[in-house]
């Protein structure tokens, strides 16, 4: 256990020391938002209908910014090696990584999703069900992350092969993240949706970490 709060410790530590990609993932996402008035009109009614699904892709987008680095630094300096070799397994030490993947960048995607609200002209009625999709949404995006950087330590031209992997993984999520906040935007119960979010999360917390369990001990 002590192993497992060193690591997490440690990629909470070195995003707050150089924080470039958790300021770079929030200014992607905000952005992005911000674009879409330019690109289908500033009419409310318009940015309305399409804020659900378009803060969820940009978020999730958003948050894959930093997993190409995820392991692969770690693996060039030789300290990956000596993590493997501490006594934690590899499936823990990816699931030390994905938390502080998401405690890095999913939590400031929280905190920037009433700007991107805002931007889209979302109803202010559906902030917190949107806060809440996201949040569920990028912590399973940053446990199919961890297991595709996982998968793509070593492989050329790893950074195109990520996303590929990753993003159609994170349908779902897009999916059942946009319909909770659609729903709570027409007044009507977003809790299914959220529940359904919470599944997938479900999912993917033990099947993730023994995927890139795996592709550890591969390489």
């Amino acid at each position: 256990m002590r192993a497992f709060v060193a690591v997490f410790g440690r990629e909470v530590l070195l995003a707050l020391r150089h924080p470039a990609d958790t300021l770079a993932a929030v200014l992607f996402f905000v952005l992005v938002c911000a674009l879409f008035p330019f690109g289908i009109g500033p009419a409310p009614e318009t940015l309305a209908r399409v804020a659900p699904g378009a803060m969820l892709a940009a978020a999730l987008l958003a948050a894959l910014l930093p997993l190409d680095r995820l392991f692969g630094a770690e693996a060039e300096d030789g300290s990956l090696d000596q993590l493997l070799l501490s006594g934690l397994p590899p499936s823990a030490l990816a699931i030390a990584k994905a938390a502080g993947h998401w405690v890095t960048t999913g939590l400031p995607l929280m905190a920037a999703t009433p700007v991107a609200a805002a931007l889209l002209n979302l109803p202010v009625e559906a902030w917190g069900a949107a806060v809440l999709s996201l949040a569920l949404a990028t912590a399973v995006l940053s446990l199919f992350g961890t297991a595709g950087a996982a998968l793509t330590l070593g492989a050329r031209r790893g950074g195109v092969l990520l996303p590929l992997l990753v993003l159609p993984l994170s349908i779902p999520a897009v999916i059942f993240g946009a319909a909770a906040i659609e729903a709570a935007a027409a007044d009507l119960p977003a809790r299914p949706y959220l529940l359904l979010l919470g599944a997938l999360l479900a999912v993917a917390l033990p099947m993730a970490p023994i995927a890139a369990g795996a592709a550890l001990r591969a390489e």
